[in-house]
């Protein structure tokens, strides 16, 4: 019976320390006061309760972390106090160029490849892409999300949610990248397991490619493999867009020991 009252205290403590993360613009040193964002200090004063001088962590944009404490009543200030070493983003970027799904299954992707480690993401227009689900509205609901999945997964940085891409502005940028990864239903099934180690072992920067609910055009992914991208197959079944990004992350994190 201790042992489980031990472990539901060991995950409340570990809920609320991800509540009480918050991301600052600029860069910082101990002893600094810093403001936080309307949002920010509206959740520290209203949602978590927090009085002045009540604990809270801070993270600037150099991914610094700081324990910090409320400087303020109304929880728009804070003083940063020691800085604390959680190394935790991984030490391979990975960025997800997603072509942009249908309703709010775009939601789901940011918050979860953000979860797991993604480096940034890229919306993405291809041929398949519905016009509709592209709007300016939808990329700031976007990086809110970030923003939030940043906080909650203990990230020390907000991994960036780039201006939506059109499929021919992708192509050009492979040359920043040691491996691009091409998720492709009409690629010969070669199991990921024995294809993936020597793609990205040695990778620092890696980008994954992820097609629309319709799939790629046929030329478009001649183009991107003829661009220097290498296809992959994942296993026999046919999966939603929304899931083989997180699918491809995931084993791209594991076999570079990054979970």
């Amino acid at each position: 019976m201790r042992r489980k009252r031990s472990s539901s205290a060991s995950r409340t403590r570990s809920a609320s320390i991800s509540r009480d993360r918050f991301f600052v613009e600029g860069t910082y040193d101990q002893g600094a006061r810093v403001a936080l964002g309307g949002g920010d200090a509206h959740k520290v004063a209203h949602v978590l309760r927090k009085h002045k001088g009540e604990r809270i962590v801070v993270i600037d944009s150099a991914g610094s972390v700081f324990a910090a404490v409320v400087d303020s009543d109304d929880g728009a200030f804070v003083r940063l106090h020691e800085r604390v070493d959680r190394p935790s983003e991984p030490s391979v970027e990975v960025t997800l160029a997603q072509a942009i799904p249908k309703g709010q299954k775009m939601d789901y992707v940011v918050e979860k490849t953000i979860e797991l480690g993604v480096a940034a993401i890229v919306p993405l227009r291809t041929r398949r892409v519905i016009g509709s689900q592209t709007g300016a509205g939808k990329l700031e609901r976007w990086r809110r999300i970030a923003r939030s999945a940043a906080a909650q997964s203990g990230r020390t940085r907000v991994p960036p949610i780039a201006e939506i891409a059109q499929w021919d502005e992708l192509l050009p940028t492979f040359g920043r990248y040691d491996a691009i990864l091409l998720p492709w239903e009409a690629v010969e099934p070669v199991a990921l397991r024995s294809r993936l180690g020597p793609l990205v072992n040695d990778a620092a920067r890696i980008l994954v490619i992820v097609g629309p609910e319709g799939g790629f055009a046929h030329d478009e992914a001649q183009a991107a493999i003829a661009a220097g991208a290498t296809p992959i197959a994942l296993g026999p079944r046919i999966l939603r867009t929304e899931t083989a990004g997180l699918i491809v992350l995931a084993a791209v994190l594991y076999e570079t020991d990054n979970l």
